[in-house]
Protein backbone atom coordinates (compact mmCIF):
# COMPACT_ATOMS: atom_id res chain seq x y z
CA UNK A 1 0.00 0.00 0.00
CA UNK A 2 1.34 3.44 -0.94
CA UNK A 3 1.51 5.69 2.09
CA UNK A 4 1.88 9.54 1.91
CA UNK A 5 2.77 11.96 4.72
CA UNK A 6 0.23 14.49 5.57
CA UNK A 7 -1.81 16.27 8.48
CA UNK A 8 -3.97 13.85 10.41
CA UNK A 9 -7.25 14.74 9.96
CA UNK A 10 -11.38 13.32 9.75
CA UNK A 11 -12.68 12.76 6.64
CA UNK A 12 -16.69 13.25 6.61
CA UNK A 13 -16.82 9.21 6.03
CA UNK A 14 -14.93 8.77 9.10
CA UNK A 15 -11.83 7.75 7.98
CA UNK A 16 -8.45 10.33 8.99
CA UNK A 17 -7.29 11.97 5.59
CA UNK A 18 -4.16 9.90 5.79
CA UNK A 19 -6.29 6.71 5.25
CA UNK A 20 -8.13 8.39 2.79
CA UNK A 21 -4.98 8.86 0.91
CA UNK A 22 -3.54 5.66 1.46
CA UNK A 23 -6.61 4.65 -0.13
CA UNK A 24 -6.75 7.02 -3.32
CA UNK A 25 -3.12 5.96 -3.52
CA UNK A 26 -3.61 2.31 -4.37
CA UNK A 27 -6.19 3.27 -6.94
CA UNK A 28 -9.32 2.07 -4.74
CA UNK A 29 -11.00 5.73 -5.15
CA UNK A 30 -10.15 5.85 -8.86
CA UNK A 31 -7.78 8.37 -7.95
CA UNK A 32 -4.61 8.90 -9.79
CA UNK A 33 -0.80 9.15 -7.73
CA UNK A 34 -0.43 13.10 -8.79
CA UNK A 35 -3.92 13.66 -8.27
CA UNK A 36 -3.45 12.59 -4.39
CA UNK A 37 -0.27 14.67 -4.38
CA UNK A 38 -1.38 17.66 -5.78
CA UNK A 39 -4.63 17.40 -2.93
CA UNK A 40 -1.80 16.50 -0.75
CA UNK A 41 0.43 19.53 -1.25
CA UNK A 42 -2.76 21.65 -0.72
CA UNK A 43 -4.36 20.45 2.66
CA UNK A 44 -2.92 21.55 5.56
CA UNK A 45 0.03 23.79 4.12
CA UNK A 46 -0.04 27.21 6.27
CA UNK A 47 -2.20 25.95 8.45
CA UNK A 48 -1.17 25.78 12.70
CA UNK A 49 2.25 26.70 11.72
CA UNK A 50 4.19 28.41 14.49
CA UNK A 51 5.51 31.07 12.06
CA UNK A 52 3.39 33.25 9.17
CA UNK A 53 6.62 34.28 7.70
CA UNK A 54 10.53 33.45 7.52
CA UNK A 55 13.17 35.75 7.66
CA UNK A 56 16.51 33.68 6.04
CA UNK A 57 19.55 36.21 6.80
CA UNK A 58 22.18 34.35 4.17
CA UNK A 59 25.87 35.01 5.10
CA UNK A 60 27.52 33.96 2.38
CA UNK A 61 31.44 33.23 2.16
CA UNK A 62 31.51 31.19 5.77
CA UNK A 63 31.14 33.21 9.27
CA UNK A 64 33.86 31.54 11.28
CA UNK A 65 32.28 29.72 14.44
CA UNK A 66 35.23 30.58 16.45
CA UNK A 67 35.30 34.36 15.78
CA UNK A 68 31.72 34.33 16.86
CA UNK A 69 29.50 31.80 18.88
CA UNK A 70 31.66 29.25 19.57
CA UNK A 71 34.76 31.02 21.07
CA UNK A 72 37.37 28.40 22.26
CA UNK A 73 39.10 30.55 25.06
CA UNK A 74 40.81 27.50 26.48
CA UNK A 75 42.31 26.21 23.35
CA UNK A 76 45.59 26.68 21.88
CA UNK A 77 46.68 29.96 20.64
CA UNK A 78 46.98 28.10 16.86
CA UNK A 79 43.12 27.47 17.59
CA UNK A 80 41.18 29.91 19.55
CA UNK A 81 42.12 33.01 17.26
CA UNK A 82 42.37 36.70 18.29
CA UNK A 83 39.11 38.06 19.99
CA UNK A 84 38.29 37.31 23.47
CA UNK A 85 35.11 36.46 24.52
CA UNK A 86 32.52 37.91 26.44
CA UNK A 87 29.31 36.59 28.30
CA UNK A 88 25.72 36.47 27.48
CA UNK A 89 22.14 36.17 28.79
CA UNK A 90 22.62 32.45 27.71
CA UNK A 91 24.16 30.10 30.26
CA UNK A 92 26.90 28.47 29.27
CA UNK A 93 27.38 30.67 25.84
CA UNK A 94 30.18 33.21 25.46
CA UNK A 95 30.66 35.26 22.08
CA UNK A 96 33.10 37.63 20.49
CA UNK A 97 33.67 40.87 22.00
CA UNK A 98 32.66 42.27 19.01
CA UNK A 99 28.87 40.99 19.02
CA UNK A 100 27.76 42.72 22.54
CA UNK A 101 24.61 43.73 21.02
CA UNK A 102 24.02 40.23 20.15
CA UNK A 103 24.87 39.26 23.82
CA UNK A 104 22.43 41.31 25.54
CA UNK A 105 19.85 39.59 23.17
CA UNK A 106 20.55 36.06 23.68
CA UNK A 107 17.44 35.21 25.32
CA UNK A 108 15.50 35.42 22.90
CA UNK A 109 17.73 33.41 20.38
CA UNK A 110 18.33 29.66 20.48
CA UNK A 111 22.06 29.01 19.06
CA UNK A 112 22.50 25.83 17.23
CA UNK A 113 26.62 25.63 17.62
CA UNK A 114 26.65 21.64 15.85
CA UNK A 115 25.23 22.85 11.67
CA UNK A 116 27.07 19.74 9.72
CA UNK A 117 28.09 18.52 6.16
CA UNK A 118 30.59 17.36 3.76
CA UNK A 119 30.36 20.15 1.28
CA UNK A 120 33.06 22.20 2.06
CA UNK A 121 33.43 24.87 -0.31
CA UNK A 122 30.61 27.66 -1.91
CA UNK A 123 28.43 25.58 -3.52
CA UNK A 124 27.20 24.62 -0.13
CA UNK A 125 24.96 27.88 -0.89
CA UNK A 126 22.21 24.88 -2.73
CA UNK A 127 22.49 22.80 0.15
CA UNK A 128 21.74 25.87 2.58
CA UNK A 129 18.95 27.38 0.62
CA UNK A 130 17.47 24.08 -0.77
CA UNK A 131 17.64 21.69 1.88
CA UNK A 132 19.77 19.22 -0.82
CA UNK A 133 22.91 18.53 -1.59
CA UNK A 134 24.43 19.80 -4.49
CA UNK A 135 24.98 16.86 -7.51
CA UNK A 136 27.02 18.79 -10.34
CA UNK A 137 29.68 16.43 -11.24
CA UNK A 138 33.40 17.10 -11.60
CA UNK A 139 33.33 17.80 -15.27
CA UNK A 140 30.88 20.91 -14.65
CA UNK A 141 34.06 22.53 -13.54
CA UNK A 142 34.18 25.86 -11.73
CA UNK A 143 30.69 26.43 -12.97
CA UNK A 144 28.52 27.96 -10.14
CA UNK A 145 25.60 30.00 -11.38
CA UNK A 146 22.04 28.45 -10.79
CA UNK A 147 20.49 26.21 -13.30
CA UNK A 148 17.07 25.01 -14.53
CA UNK A 149 17.69 21.47 -13.18
CA UNK A 150 18.86 22.10 -9.93
CA UNK A 151 16.61 21.54 -7.03
CA UNK A 152 14.23 24.68 -5.70
CA UNK A 153 15.16 26.74 -3.16
CA UNK A 154 12.58 26.78 0.55
CA UNK A 155 11.56 30.01 -0.81
CA UNK A 156 10.53 28.69 -3.74
CA UNK A 157 8.80 25.68 -2.54
CA UNK A 158 6.63 28.15 -0.27
CA UNK A 159 5.78 30.68 -3.39
CA UNK A 160 4.68 27.38 -5.08
CA UNK A 161 2.65 26.30 -2.31
CA UNK A 162 1.43 29.86 -1.93
CA UNK A 163 -0.39 30.13 -5.11
CA UNK A 164 -2.71 26.99 -4.19
CA UNK A 165 -3.38 27.97 -0.65
CA UNK A 166 -7.13 29.23 0.12
CA UNK A 167 -5.61 33.04 0.40
CA UNK A 168 -3.82 33.08 -2.75
CA UNK A 169 -6.41 35.34 -4.18
CA UNK A 170 -6.25 38.02 -1.42
CA UNK A 171 -1.75 38.22 -1.30
CA UNK A 172 -0.54 41.23 -3.13
CA UNK A 173 2.94 40.06 -2.47
CA UNK A 174 5.23 37.60 -3.64
CA UNK A 175 5.69 35.06 -1.09
CA UNK A 176 9.59 34.64 -1.95
CA UNK A 177 11.44 37.60 -2.24
CA UNK A 178 15.00 38.04 -1.81
CA UNK A 179 17.29 41.20 -0.98
CA UNK A 180 19.26 43.05 -1.69
CA UNK A 181 20.56 41.59 -4.68
CA UNK A 182 20.12 38.03 -6.12
CA UNK A 183 23.29 35.97 -4.87
CA UNK A 184 26.33 36.48 -6.90
CA UNK A 185 24.74 39.46 -9.14
CA UNK A 186 27.17 42.02 -7.31
CA UNK A 187 30.09 39.55 -9.00
CA UNK A 188 28.23 39.37 -13.09
CA UNK A 189 26.58 36.19 -11.80
CA UNK A 190 23.69 33.98 -10.62
CA UNK A 191 24.79 31.37 -7.88
CA UNK A 192 22.89 28.08 -7.68
CA UNK A 193 20.65 27.15 -4.82
CA UNK A 194 18.47 30.72 -4.69
CA UNK A 195 16.31 29.61 -7.56
CA UNK A 196 13.11 27.70 -8.55
CA UNK A 197 14.98 25.34 -10.48
CA UNK A 198 13.09 22.38 -11.37
CA UNK A 199 10.04 23.33 -10.10
CA UNK A 200 10.16 26.15 -13.00
CA UNK A 201 10.94 29.99 -13.00
CA UNK A 202 7.62 31.08 -12.35
CA UNK A 203 8.41 30.34 -8.52
CA UNK A 204 11.85 32.34 -8.69
CA UNK A 205 12.01 34.90 -6.13
CA UNK A 206 11.32 38.27 -6.81
CA UNK A 207 14.49 39.74 -5.92
CA UNK A 208 15.99 43.53 -6.05
CA UNK A 209 18.41 44.77 -7.63
CA UNK A 210 20.95 46.91 -6.36
CA UNK A 211 23.74 48.44 -7.47
CA UNK A 212 27.14 49.12 -6.89
CA UNK A 213 29.48 52.54 -7.55
CA UNK A 214 32.12 50.78 -9.20
CA UNK A 215 34.36 47.57 -9.33
CA UNK A 216 36.16 48.16 -6.25
CA UNK A 217 33.04 49.02 -4.16
CA UNK A 218 31.57 47.60 -1.37
CA UNK A 219 28.26 48.66 -0.06
CA UNK A 220 27.85 46.19 2.75
CA UNK A 221 30.55 48.55 4.71
CA UNK A 222 29.80 51.86 3.70
CA UNK A 223 27.01 54.11 3.87
CA UNK A 224 24.39 53.49 1.03
CA UNK A 225 22.19 56.87 0.18
CA UNK A 226 18.38 56.49 -0.50
CA UNK A 227 19.03 56.52 -4.51
CA UNK A 228 21.40 53.53 -4.28
CA UNK A 229 18.64 51.80 -1.77
CA UNK A 230 16.12 51.59 -4.43
CA UNK A 231 14.25 48.65 -2.98
CA UNK A 232 11.99 47.85 -5.95
CA UNK A 233 11.58 44.82 -8.13
CA UNK A 234 13.34 44.16 -11.40
CA UNK A 235 11.51 45.85 -13.87
CA UNK A 236 9.32 47.95 -11.32
CA UNK A 237 11.05 51.42 -11.41
CA UNK A 238 10.18 51.72 -14.75
CA UNK A 239 6.57 51.81 -14.28
CA UNK A 240 6.32 55.50 -12.55
CA UNK A 241 7.26 57.03 -16.07
CA UNK A 242 4.09 54.31 -17.68
CA UNK A 243 0.39 55.20 -17.40
CA UNK A 244 -1.74 52.06 -16.51
CA UNK A 245 -3.55 52.36 -19.78
CA UNK A 246 -0.08 52.82 -21.96
CA UNK A 247 1.53 49.79 -19.32
CA UNK A 248 -1.77 47.76 -20.20
CA UNK A 249 -1.90 48.66 -24.04
CA UNK A 250 2.03 46.96 -24.01
CA UNK A 251 0.77 44.20 -22.30
CA UNK A 252 -2.09 43.36 -24.65
CA UNK A 253 0.52 43.80 -27.96
CA UNK A 254 2.82 41.28 -26.09
CA UNK A 255 -0.21 39.32 -25.61
CA UNK A 256 -0.94 38.87 -28.90
CA UNK A 257 2.60 38.39 -30.12
CA UNK A 258 2.87 35.52 -27.85
CA UNK A 259 -0.50 33.31 -28.91
CA UNK A 260 1.26 33.25 -32.42
CA UNK A 261 4.44 32.02 -30.99
CA UNK A 262 2.45 29.39 -29.14
CA UNK A 263 0.40 27.14 -31.78
CA UNK A 264 3.88 26.40 -32.20
CA UNK A 265 5.73 26.15 -29.44
CA UNK A 266 3.33 24.07 -26.63
CA UNK A 267 5.73 23.25 -23.75
CA UNK A 268 6.33 23.97 -20.14
CA UNK A 269 8.38 26.74 -20.77
CA UNK A 270 5.46 29.04 -21.81
CA UNK A 271 3.23 27.46 -19.31
CA UNK A 272 5.68 29.53 -16.97
CA UNK A 273 5.97 32.34 -18.46
CA UNK A 274 2.60 32.87 -18.74
CA UNK A 275 2.20 33.07 -14.46
CA UNK A 276 5.15 34.99 -14.62
CA UNK A 277 4.23 37.78 -17.01
CA UNK A 278 0.46 37.56 -15.07
CA UNK A 279 2.44 37.59 -11.80
CA UNK A 280 4.35 40.47 -12.63
CA UNK A 281 1.62 42.73 -14.73
CA UNK A 282 -0.39 42.24 -11.15
CA UNK A 283 2.25 43.33 -8.97
CA UNK A 284 3.94 46.34 -11.09
CA UNK A 285 0.25 48.01 -10.87
CA UNK A 286 0.24 46.94 -7.37
CA UNK A 287 -0.24 50.41 -4.63
CA UNK A 288 0.46 48.21 -1.72
CA UNK A 289 3.71 46.57 -3.68
CA UNK A 290 4.94 49.58 -4.55
CA UNK A 291 3.89 51.05 -1.01
CA UNK A 292 5.98 48.79 0.48
CA UNK A 293 9.30 48.56 -1.42
CA UNK A 294 9.82 52.41 -0.11
CA UNK A 295 11.86 52.50 2.73
CA UNK A 296 12.24 56.26 2.85
CA UNK A 297 8.37 55.68 5.02
CA UNK A 298 10.79 54.20 7.80
CA UNK A 299 11.90 56.89 10.74
CA UNK A 300 15.72 57.66 9.86
CA UNK A 301 16.08 56.87 13.77
CA UNK A 302 15.06 53.48 12.53
CA UNK A 303 17.31 53.33 10.12
CA UNK A 304 20.13 54.33 11.34
CA UNK A 305 19.44 51.69 14.10
CA UNK A 306 19.85 48.97 11.97
CA UNK A 307 22.55 50.07 10.17
CA UNK A 308 22.33 52.39 6.91
CA UNK A 309 24.90 50.26 5.17
CA UNK A 310 23.34 47.57 2.68
CA UNK A 311 22.44 44.77 4.99
CA UNK A 312 21.29 46.70 7.95
CA UNK A 313 18.66 48.67 5.15
CA UNK A 314 18.20 45.27 3.47
CA UNK A 315 17.27 43.64 7.18
CA UNK A 316 14.80 46.26 7.29
CA UNK A 317 13.53 45.98 4.22
CA UNK A 318 12.91 42.29 4.85
CA UNK A 319 10.70 43.35 8.07
CA UNK A 320 8.95 45.38 5.78
CA UNK A 321 8.22 42.76 3.17
CA UNK A 322 6.99 40.20 6.10
CA UNK A 323 4.87 43.48 7.89
CA UNK A 324 3.07 43.07 4.30
CA UNK A 325 2.64 39.77 4.13
CA UNK A 326 5.59 38.37 2.16
CA UNK A 327 6.00 34.50 3.52
CA UNK A 328 9.80 33.79 3.00
CA UNK A 329 12.02 36.63 2.38
CA UNK A 330 16.01 36.10 2.28
CA UNK A 331 18.45 38.48 2.87
CA UNK A 332 21.84 38.41 1.96
CA UNK A 333 25.38 39.27 2.94
CA UNK A 334 26.89 38.80 -0.74
CA UNK A 335 30.64 39.48 -0.94
CA UNK A 336 30.99 41.91 -4.46
CA UNK A 337 34.41 42.42 -3.61
CA UNK A 338 36.19 39.61 -2.29
CA UNK A 339 36.32 41.05 1.45
CA UNK A 340 33.47 39.30 3.19
CA UNK A 341 32.60 36.31 5.25
CA UNK A 342 35.13 34.17 3.42
CA UNK A 343 37.57 35.13 5.49
CA UNK A 344 41.32 33.47 4.53
CA UNK A 345 42.91 36.44 5.29
CA UNK A 346 42.44 38.01 8.54
CA UNK A 347 42.13 42.02 8.03
CA UNK A 348 40.58 44.47 10.00
CA UNK A 349 37.05 44.24 8.27
CA UNK A 350 36.32 40.49 10.16
CA UNK A 351 36.88 43.52 13.22
CA UNK A 352 35.44 46.36 12.21
CA UNK A 353 32.48 45.73 9.49
CA UNK A 354 31.56 42.24 9.28
CA UNK A 355 31.06 41.72 13.45
CA UNK A 356 29.57 45.15 14.39
CA UNK A 357 27.52 45.44 11.35
CA UNK A 358 26.04 41.77 11.90
CA UNK A 359 25.80 42.96 15.30
CA UNK A 360 23.87 46.32 14.89
CA UNK A 361 21.60 44.79 12.32
CA UNK A 362 20.75 41.80 13.78
CA UNK A 363 19.51 42.96 17.08
CA UNK A 364 17.81 45.77 15.59
CA UNK A 365 15.55 43.33 14.01
CA UNK A 366 14.59 41.27 16.54
CA UNK A 367 13.99 43.68 18.97
CA UNK A 368 12.18 45.63 15.78
CA UNK A 369 10.03 42.40 15.16
CA UNK A 370 9.23 42.24 19.22
CA UNK A 371 8.18 45.77 19.58
CA UNK A 372 5.95 45.32 16.71
CA UNK A 373 4.28 41.89 18.01
CA UNK A 374 5.70 40.27 14.91
CA UNK A 375 8.36 38.15 16.85
CA UNK A 376 6.02 35.49 17.86
CA UNK A 377 4.85 34.81 14.35
CA UNK A 378 8.19 35.53 12.32
CA UNK A 379 11.04 32.78 12.48
CA UNK A 380 14.43 34.65 12.28
CA UNK A 381 17.47 32.47 10.91
CA UNK A 382 20.57 33.86 10.13
CA UNK A 383 23.31 30.91 9.25
CA UNK A 384 25.98 30.88 6.38
CA UNK A 385 26.76 27.78 4.27
CA UNK A 386 29.93 26.60 6.74
CA UNK A 387 32.35 27.91 9.23
CA UNK A 388 36.15 28.33 8.89
CA UNK A 389 39.25 25.61 9.58
CA UNK A 390 40.06 25.51 13.48
CA UNK A 391 43.59 26.12 12.96
CA UNK A 392 44.28 29.69 12.06
CA UNK A 393 46.73 30.74 9.10
CA UNK A 394 50.34 33.08 10.34
CA UNK A 395 47.99 35.93 9.37
CA UNK A 396 45.01 34.85 11.08
CA UNK A 397 42.95 33.49 8.59
CA UNK A 398 41.16 30.51 8.28
CA UNK A 399 39.50 27.90 5.17
CA UNK A 400 36.39 26.68 4.46
CA UNK A 401 35.39 24.20 7.25
CA UNK A 402 31.73 22.76 6.79
CA UNK A 403 32.04 20.29 9.42
CA UNK A 404 30.91 22.24 11.98
CA UNK A 405 29.38 26.22 11.97
CA UNK A 406 27.10 27.50 14.14
CA UNK A 407 22.98 28.90 13.12
CA UNK A 408 20.80 31.15 14.96
CA UNK A 409 17.02 31.03 15.23
CA UNK A 410 14.85 33.28 16.60
CA UNK A 411 11.34 33.96 16.85
CA UNK A 412 7.90 31.75 15.95
CA UNK A 413 8.06 30.34 19.39
CA UNK A 414 11.73 29.07 19.76
CA UNK A 415 12.96 29.17 23.07
CA UNK A 416 15.57 31.90 23.59
CA UNK A 417 18.47 31.69 25.68
CA UNK A 418 19.30 28.19 24.98
CA UNK A 419 22.03 26.08 23.32
CA UNK A 420 21.79 23.07 21.19
CA UNK A 421 24.62 21.04 20.40
CA UNK A 422 28.37 20.77 21.51
CA UNK A 423 31.15 20.46 19.33
CA UNK A 424 34.30 19.29 20.24
CA UNK A 425 37.57 21.28 21.92
CA UNK A 426 38.71 22.55 19.02
CA UNK A 427 35.22 23.59 17.28
CA UNK A 428 35.91 20.86 14.39
CA UNK A 429 33.27 18.54 14.88
CA UNK A 430 30.13 18.10 16.63
CA UNK A 431 30.32 15.78 20.13
CA UNK A 432 26.48 15.51 20.13
CA UNK A 433 23.40 16.47 18.43
CA UNK A 434 24.56 17.44 14.80
CA UNK A 435 22.52 19.37 12.61
CA UNK A 436 22.27 18.89 8.65
CA UNK A 437 21.20 21.10 6.43
CA UNK A 438 18.21 18.82 5.64
CA UNK A 439 17.20 19.03 9.69
CA UNK A 440 17.11 22.89 9.32
CA UNK A 441 15.03 23.08 6.22
CA UNK A 442 12.55 20.83 7.62
CA UNK A 443 12.48 23.10 10.51
CA UNK A 444 11.69 25.80 8.78
CA UNK A 445 9.14 23.90 6.55
CA UNK A 446 7.08 22.67 9.62
CA UNK A 447 7.46 25.99 11.50
CA UNK A 448 5.38 27.26 8.47
CA UNK A 449 2.69 24.68 9.02
CA UNK A 450 4.03 22.77 6.13
CA UNK A 451 4.63 19.06 6.05
CA UNK A 452 8.29 18.07 6.14
CA UNK A 453 7.35 15.05 4.08
CA UNK A 454 5.44 16.20 2.06
CA UNK A 455 5.75 15.39 -1.88
CA UNK A 456 5.89 17.60 -4.87
CA UNK A 457 5.31 16.71 -8.77
CA UNK A 458 8.36 17.44 -10.93
CA UNK A 459 7.80 18.49 -14.60
CA UNK A 460 7.57 14.80 -15.40
CA UNK A 461 4.70 14.42 -13.05
CA UNK A 462 6.77 12.37 -10.54
CA UNK A 463 6.12 12.47 -6.75
CA UNK A 464 9.58 14.17 -5.17
CA UNK A 465 9.84 14.86 -1.10
CA UNK A 466 10.29 18.31 -0.48
CA UNK A 467 13.39 17.28 1.39
CA UNK A 468 14.58 13.77 1.09
CA UNK A 469 15.61 12.99 4.93
CA UNK A 470 16.18 14.65 7.92
CA UNK A 471 13.91 15.89 11.26
CA UNK A 472 12.61 18.83 11.92
CA UNK A 473 14.22 20.18 15.44
CA UNK A 474 10.75 20.45 17.27
CA UNK A 475 12.11 20.73 20.54
CA UNK A 476 13.35 24.11 19.98
CA UNK A 477 10.17 25.41 19.87
CA UNK A 478 8.33 26.09 23.54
Amino acid sequence: MLTINGYPKQVCSGLTRREALQIGGSGLLGLSLPGVLAAEEVAGAFQNGRAKSVIFLYLFGGPSQLESFDMKPEASSSIRGPFSPIHSRTPGLQISEHLSRTANISDKICVIRTMTHPHNDHNACHYMQTGHKWTRSAADGGDVNARSTDWPAMGSVVEYLSRSAPDAHKRELPDYIYLPNKLGALQGYERTGQHAGWLGSAYNAFATNIRKRNSADNPYFRSCNDEELDFRIHGMATTKAITLDRLNRRSSLLKQFDEANKSFHKDHVYENYDRIQQRALSLVTSAKMRSAFDITKESAALRDRYGRHLFGQSALMGRRMVEAGARFVTVCWDAPDGYSWDSHIHSNHLEKHLLPGFDQTYTALITDLEERGLLDETLVVAVGEMGRTPKGTASWGRGHWSHCFPCLLAGAGIRGGILHGTSDAEAAYPADNPVSPEDLAKTIYWSLGIDPDLFIMDREDRPIPIIESGQPLKQLFG
